[in-house]
């Protein structure tokens, strides 16, 4: 009894000198309403166990080791304890990654992982008040008998019927009024590194197992579905006869994103490709993507493609809290197999990318609960997995109507959403669940057989197979991909292929510049974390552009240009700046923009008075340098062209661009 006055002293002195009690004092002051007459009181007070070692050895002895123990302590002065970190050593360290559930010591742990899936929330029982059934003990009146939840406890543990007095031994009875009620969530926490599984490319032996994290109170609604999350918690036995589970009981959370092996850099290949390049603002680009999946696709073949591929991977920052600024691509094809394994490779350089398989769910699921909450547990889909990245979802021709539909829907919208039936799940009424989606989606459509209406084609577009168009235009990128480019034929794509098998995929074509996975791998990596600002000159060419087609097309085509198609062009004018590793996104960069969204838009509705090519981008061979400068000469053409096009059609353009 000494001992454990002692302690409740220590923690006393430690609220003095942490300023515990000065908070202390300040939120009972929401309490001295005489009108109340509440059981049960709960003040959150942070504690870093550091502090209080210095305070009393013995009482952070007692949080680092004995966190039952110490939340008791600190409950009989009406403070919840938080921590705010734990001592950076394994034994406070939880890898999810090669966790095994221990029944020894249940000190307190650190653990970062994925959130899989988690429940609505539910009610629990904080604290409720007792009264002894004796009239004549002085337990039948006041608040001696108070049951407050204690980490890992279950309902039964805080609420039942067969407590005894403690004074006369006779049997309590609960005062159903003064019942305090809280809130709480279960949660599947897993480690990122089973995300590598979902890529399609990683073959491994290991298997991952997620972890029950229970969220109560303040915390509840504090992690979504695909983020990745730091906690500190108390691990728990929860005894539900003939099982033991073993969970985690949450102290404290926050975001997480897996610091970098090393600062963001790039080869000397690299630094030498920028230094070579420096004259023009579209060469260092053009040459990335020229030498990008040499074993997989021969040069010069589905650049537009690649560019735009390796653009939506500089956009994806998994994990971010902030905007994102999502960069979809759905490519129009006849070779599935060349286009199929270009995505894989370019998936593979994802931050966080995710393969979709066709048997597994896109966006959530529902199951019931096995942790005795009796409600919905909501698992993630592909997409919601794949937060911040890529998720890649092949083939569309393989989907049928009702799932290209849902796809439509998310593409429009950014949310996905699950019909929850109450009566199933143990709620009176039934319930929609919606979740932001933000990943880039991947897609192609073969257009091999050839659909009825291929014969009234508006001049300019091309041949988009069984999917609607209101489906490509939720895409926004859309890139046809050419049965030949300049001298490639079908018949030397299938060559190229063989001599890949033979060569174990080594590049048959040997150039001044050469590249490895790793070495792009890097470059995006760089390329992601540059912060970006627009120039007034590529603003007014966006800006421009989009009044310009805007009003042409709504007038003559009857196309609705959404304010999505503004986000695109400013995604893509940002991505390719980021690309070129610049700062500023400059004239040229707004120049690829509108060149690529408007060879977009001319695929699905035809052409506009703006005429481009289709391979307006890319509109020669790139493997000498003078194929370079063919395309600097095209592209500066293309720039004044657009120019025009703003100066006629877009009100108000004259007062900033001279015609020329």
């Amino acid at each position: 009894m000494a001992d454990l006055l002692s302690l409740k002293e220590s923690v006393l002195v430690y609220l003095d000198r942490s300023g515990g009690l000065r908070k202390l004092a300040e939120h009972s002051k929401a309490y001295t309403d005489p009108q109340l007459t509440e059981a049960v009181f709960r003040f959150h007070i942070s504690v870093n166990p550091s502090d209080v070692l210095e305070v009393d050895p013995l009482l952070g002895d007692c949080v680092l080791h004995d966190p039952l123990k110490a939340t008791q302590l600190f409950q009989s002065v009406h403070v919840i304890l938080k921590l705010t970190s734990l001592p950076p050593f394994p034994e406070y360290t939880l890898d999810l990654s090669s966790h095994h559930c221990s029944f020894g010591l249940m000190r307190p742990v650190c653990m970062e992982g994925l959130v899989l899936a988690l429940t609505r929330v539910t009610k629990y029982t904080q604290g409720a008040r007792f009264l002894c059934e004796d009239e004549d003990c002085p337990c039948s009146g006041g608040f001696q008998h108070i049951r407050v939840h204690a980490p890992g406890a279950t309902e039964s543990a805080t609420v039942r019927n067969d407590f005894s007095c403690m004074n006369c031994g006779s049997q309590l009875k609960e005062d159903a009024k003064f019942r305090v009620l809280g809130d709480k969530q279960l949660v599947e926490l897993i480690h990122v590194k089973a995300l590598d599984v979902l890529t399609g490319h990683q073959q491994s032996s290991h298997r991952y197992q997620s972890v029950t994290v229970f969220l109560r109170d303040e915390l509840c609604n504090a992690m979504r579905m695909g983020r990745l999350y730091r906690v500190i918690g108390i691990p728990a036995l929860v005894h539900q006869w003939p099982n033991i589970t073993w969970s985690i009981e949450a102290n404290n959370i926050q975001p997480w994103e897996p610091a970098p092996k090393d600062f963001p850099k790039i080869n000397a290949s690299f630094q030498q490709l920028l230094r070579d390049t420096a004259a023009s603002p579209w060469w260092f680009s053009a040459i990335l993507t020229h030498c990008f999946g040499l074993h997989v696709a021969p040069p010069g073949l589905y650049n537009t493609l690649k560019l735009s591929l390796l653009l939506s991977l500089v956009q994806s920052r998994a994990n971010t809290e902030d905007t994102f600024h999502n960069l979809d691509v759905l490519a129009i094809t006849t070779e599935t197999l060349i286009l199929s394994r270009l995505m894989m490779l370019s998936l593979s350089l994802s931050c966080r990318g995710v393969r979709h398989q066709p048997s597994g769910e896109m966006f959530a699921s529902l199951s019931r609960d096995e942790h005795g909450a009796g409600t919905a547990n909501i698992h993630a889909g592909s997409s919601l997995l794949a937060t911040g990245g890529i998720c890649m979802l092949g083939d569309l021709n393989s989907y049928k109507k009702d799932k290209l539909d849902s796809i439509q829907s998310v593409l429009e919208n950014r949310t996905a959403s699950v019909f929850i039936r109450g009566k199933k799940y143990g709620e009176d009424a039934d319930e929609h669940v919606s979740f932001p989606v933000q990943c880039s989606f991947w897609a192609y459509t073969d257009t091999s057989c050839r659909s009825a209406r291929a014969d009234s084609l508006v001049l300019g577009t091309a041949e988009i197979g069984p999917i609607s168009t209101q489906l490509a235009d939720a895409f926004g990128l859309v890139v046809q991909c050419k049965d030949m480019v300049g001298e490639q034929t079908p018949i030397a794509q299938t060559v190229h292929s063989l001599q890949q098998a033979l060569q174990l995929g080594k590049p048959q074509y040997p150039s001044q510049w050469k590249f490895s996975t790793q070495d792009y791998q890097e470059l995006i990596t760089l390329a992601q974390s540059l912060q970006v600002e627009t120039s007034p000159a590529a603003e007014k060419i966006i800006q421009g552009y989009y009044m310009a087609i805007r009003r042409i097309r709504s007038q003559s085509q009857g196309v609705n240009m959404s304010v999505a198609s503004v986000k695109l062009l400013i995604s893509l004018a940002e991505a390719h700046c980021k690309l070129c590793l610049r700062t500023v996104v400059k004239e040229e960069d707004a120049v690829i923009a509108v060149l690529l969204c408007e060879n977009s838009v001319t695929l699905r509705h035809g052409a506009s008075a703006l005429l481009i090519p289709p391979d307006a981008v890319f509109p020669c061979d790139l493997g000498a340098v003078d194929g370079l400068h063919k395309r600097d000469t095209a592209l500066d053409e293309f720039h004044q062209n657009i120019l025009r096009f703003i100066y006629a059609f877009a009100p108000g353009s004259k007062m900033y661009i001279t015609e020329e």
